[in-house]
């Protein structure tokens, strides 16, 4: 009665706290309309919100252990539910999940459906028991259980345990602070190294100070804020274009105009011109692949003649420019050129072809399409479904609900606030590629939209388009979108009021911190308690510990930023590519810890480290920011895509784990007494 009564107070805070944050927002759109737009709008919501999560993350400061790990385990289902949808919507779901399914239609489907039965499992096969269970990290849980009755747990298990939870969690961490980056660049004008280091501060004022309880009343507010960035600029947009205020369940007109515009691309003569410029460029690559080195040496050798010439010809200086920054651009080694110009042929090769039509799940039409791209649509939501039910900054967050009871219930709060991200994503990505088709595809370069202009200056750049086959007038195939850029611009490509644009971003900035902050926590508690406390100094106080949480928050949070600024990659596939090395890692051992006696602490050993090289190697053998690296350049094993590396790695990874522990010697009694305790149908823990 006392939970529920401080439920009730708690969500009234928060209902105050959504129409504040509302009523913010209408009086920014006035002072917008008395002013006019411009780049304070960015600086106005960037250092509101935080300042928002920061005075959240102040009040909700600690020292006290429990509250520090684990919020106490005082967090009612409901707002626990909310905490986790915010901990789970990362920067590449709120940014790149609107993007895939603008670029690739039907196909980005295997994200939300992976997504969401990984939220199954969880529910139905881990969270209530490792709730029961009681421990502050994963980590913590699967040592005492994988103990061979040991007391402290197997120090071997916690080690390997510890080493895949940072690893995994770091990649991710990576995504999220490179989101950061990216927004800020787009919305306050500063670079992209510095708007990561913006995005650093943002991150440790939510954690710093308060751990899990921080964090966890911090993401709620968050979740607020990220749904109402989605939500509002969504319904004005099928509002001003569609007269509609629910496009969840009216969007079905859209796509069908969608399809029509398709298939007229597919036979437009002009499109065609452009397609065949592109497939004439993926011819040319291919023959420079093929001569290299010597393509190499011979194509640096022609830049620099091209420049001395320009300078001795007194060219206009922006066209001295242009052929200097064609030379500073070109690859550095021969290593770089192959990496380089084997991701431009596959784009060429791409653009060569008419576009898969993004209704159909089958398409006969379009590169590669056949069975393999079935079978990678298949493969990746079991990854991603796997993923979502062992990645360990999900799973800790069901270590703070105040029972096993209150556990599932927070699964289905969850996946409830899930589901309205879900149902209002295809909506939204299906009105801006309408309106680009609409709207930008068929009018003249010289009335090229001021949105277009202010996109394309970005570095990185996220839009290119280019007339190529000189007619004056934007063509489809001509225009190149980083799909991350999508829901950023839509309030642009909409024509909605600029005050939407900031709201977007700070929608995107609370997704992208609200992962961030569970993901530091997750790495920090893990050193401090698993490998400081039971490895190093297991007479360490409460305080220190504590402590010690705080110093490797900060410095992971500061090495984080360093490696993000190095741009490692795409978004999407570095998240992807946490999910399956969490899911090689974690998902065999996190099931057969509750649901089989035998596996021992051998199996669980062998289980982690197997699924854990396999799915690694076959990442980093197909990653291109590991290759320039190493300098070697790996082959698809079976066709199979990298950022679905999971279905390699979790079979390995159950079949270790049976096999050595069949091999070695079985479980002491109090193991399957543990097993059967954890498996009870009812407790009140």
């Amino acid at each position: 009665m006392e939970i529920r009564s401080e439920s009730k107070k708690i969500g009234f805070y928060y209902l105050l706290f959504t129409a504040g944050f509302l009523l913010f927002v209408y009086f920014l759109g006035l002072l917008e309309q008395t002013s006019g737009s411009g780049i304070w709008l960015g600086y106005v919501f960037l250092f509101v919100t935080i300042a928002i999560y920061a005075s959240i993350g102040l009040i909700c400061r600690t020292s006290d252990i429990s509250d520090y790990y684990v919020a106490g385990r005082k967090i009612p289902a409901v707002f626990n539910g909310m905490a986790t949808a915010a901990d789970w919507m990362s920067a590449a779901t709120f940014i790149g999940l609107v993007g895939i399914l603008f670029s690739s239609g039907y196909k980005g489907l295997a994200f939300i459906v992976g997504w969401t039965g990984g939220f199954c499992l969880v529910a139905m096969l881990i969270a209530p028991y490792i709730r029961k269970f009681g421990s502050y990290t994963i980590p913590d849980f699967l040592a005492i259980r994988y103990s061979q009755g040991k007391e402290g747990g197997s120090r071997a298990v916690r080690v390997v345990a510890v080493g895949a939870t940072i690893i995994c969690s770091f990649v991710y961490l990576v995504a999220q602070i490179q989101g950061v980056g990216l927004i800020v660049n787009r919305f306050i004008g500063v670079e992209f190294g510095v708007g990561v280091f913006f995005g650093l501060a943002g991150i440790l004022v939510c954690s710093f100070l308060g751990g899990m309880r921080a964090v966890t009343w911090t993401q709620v507010a968050q979740y607020i804020i990220f749904m109402i960035a989605l939500l509002l600029p969504l319904t004005m947009m099928s509002y001003k274009k569609h007269q509609s205020i629910f496009p969840q369940a009216t969007y079905g007109q859209i796509l069908q105009e969608i399809e029509f515009h398709e298939k007229d691309f597919e036979v437009t003569a002009e499109e065609k011109k452009v397609r065949d410029y592109y497939l004439k460029q993926a011819i040319l690559l291919d023959k420079k692949i093929n001569a290299l080195p010597n393509s190499f040496f011979e194509g640096k050798k022609e830049a620099e003649k091209k420049l001395q010439e320009a300078r001795s010809s007194q060219i206009p200086l922006k066209e001295l420019k242009a052929i200097e920054k064609r030379l500073n651009d070109f690859p550095k080694d021969p290593a770089s050129a192959y990496e380089l110009w084997q991701i431009q042929k596959k784009e060429a090769q791409l653009k060569s072809q008419t576009a898969i039509p993004s209704m159909d799940p089958a398409s006969s039409k379009g590169v590669g399409v056949s069975n393999l791209d079935n079978l990678n649509f298949v493969l990746l939501i079991f990854c991603l479904m796997f993923g979502t039910a062992s990645l360990p900054h999900i799973l800790t967050r069901y270590y703070t609900t105040t029972s096993v009871s209150a556990t599932r219930y927070s699964v289905f709060w969850t996946l409830l606030f899930v589901v309205l991200f879900y149902i209002s994503v295809p909506a939204l990505a299906a009105m801006v590629k309408l309106e680009l088709f609409k709207n930008l595809v068929g009018i003249s370069y010289a009335d090229l939209p001021n949105w277009v202009l202010n996109w394309r200056k970005l570095d990185p750049p996220v839009l290119s388009i280019a007339d190529i086959n000189g007619d004056g007038f934007v063509q489809w195939a001509e225009l190149s979108i980083s799909p991350d850029m999508i829901i950023l611009a839509a309030p642009e490509i909409a024509g909605l009021p600029y005050v939407i644009s900031g709201l977007v971003a700070a929608g995107a900035l609370a997704a992208a911190l609200s992962t961030a902050d569970g993901l530091l926590l997750t790495i920090a508690n893990a050193i401090s308690h698993d490998v400081y406390y039971h490895l190093v100094n297991k007479s360490a106080t409460h305080q220190r510990r504590v402590t010690i949480a705080k110093i490797v928050l900060l410095a992971v949070a500061l090495f984080a930023a360093y490696v993000t600024s190095l741009r490692p990659g795409d978004i999407l596939f570095l998240v992807g590519s946490a999910f399956s090395l969490a899911a090689s890692s974690f998902f065999a051992v996190l099931i057969l810890a509750v649901f089989s006696k035998r596996i021992n602490q051998w199996g669980a050993i062998a289980g982690m480290l197997t699924g854990f090289f396999v799915s690694g190697t076959y990442i980093a053998l197909n990653y291109p920011f590991v290759s320039r690296l190493t300098g070697v350049f790996g082959e698809r094993w079976f066709g199979i895509d990298p950022i679905a590396s999971g279905a390699f790695g979790i079979p390995a990874s159950f079949a270790a784990a049976f096999l050595v522990s069949y091999m070695t010697k079985k479980n002491p009694p109090v193991i399957s007494r543990l097993v059967d305790y954890l498996r009870e149908a009812r407790s009140s823990v």
